[in-house]
């Protein structure tokens, strides 16, 4: 556990990323912490991102903020808003690991984007989605009849939005219309 972040850094070329390669890297960082945590079914126990050294969660009153992270006092800090629902706060704790693991080349990473900005929120935001809802467990559960949003959003122990948005990616559902919606 105590090489866990570095050996997530580790997959990280110190460079310029496109968009597609800093996607593709959170994936495989993803599954790489799944693998050195031992997690191979859903959900995702929280312990595999609170159990690591110098990693302190904590939930508190964010008002209009769902997370954030900062490393004080020799440990990495992740604030989560405890007025969240469940789900929300463990995207959450996902999304600010993601900030954790960027945090000593972020400037570098993303320095050709415009805007930055956005670009470290949507990449943080996909690997969260990559670790609480790994493709290969989302396409097993889809083959095997569980092809409901709110069922597996119960079964991966996250938003119904947030199973929405990882089907979307992973190309098992397309984007309906509003009219489709409706009906």
């Amino acid at each position: 556990m105590e090489r866990t972040i570095t050996a997530l850094r580790d997959l990280v070329p110190i460079r310029p990323l496109s968009l597609i390669e800093a996607l593709r890297i959170a994936e495989l960082q993803a599954q790489r912490l799944l693998k050195l945590t031992g997690t191979d079914a859903p959900p995702l126990p929280e312990r595999a991102i609170t159990d690591l050294p110098h990693i302190q969660v904590e939930r508190i009153d964010l008002g209009d903020l769902s997370g954030a992270a900062q490393w004080a006092h020799g440990r990495w800090l992740i604030l989560i808003n405890r007025k969240d629902v469940a789900g929300r706060q463990r995207f959450s704790i996902c999304h600010e690991f993601k900030h954790v693991l960027d945090n000593p080349f972020a400037d570098v990473l993303y320095s050709g984007c415009i805007p930055g900005k956005q670009r470290i929120e949507q990449v943080c935001d996909y690997f969260a989605g990559c670790v609480l809802m790994p493709r290969s467990w989302l396409k097993q559960a889809w083959t095997s009849g569980m092809q409901d949003v709110g069922s597996l959003a119960r079964r991966f122990d996250v938003s119904q939005m947030a199973m929405r948005v990882r089907l979307l990616q992973i190309g098992l559902i397309n984007k309906s219309t509003r009219w489709e919606r409706a009906a």
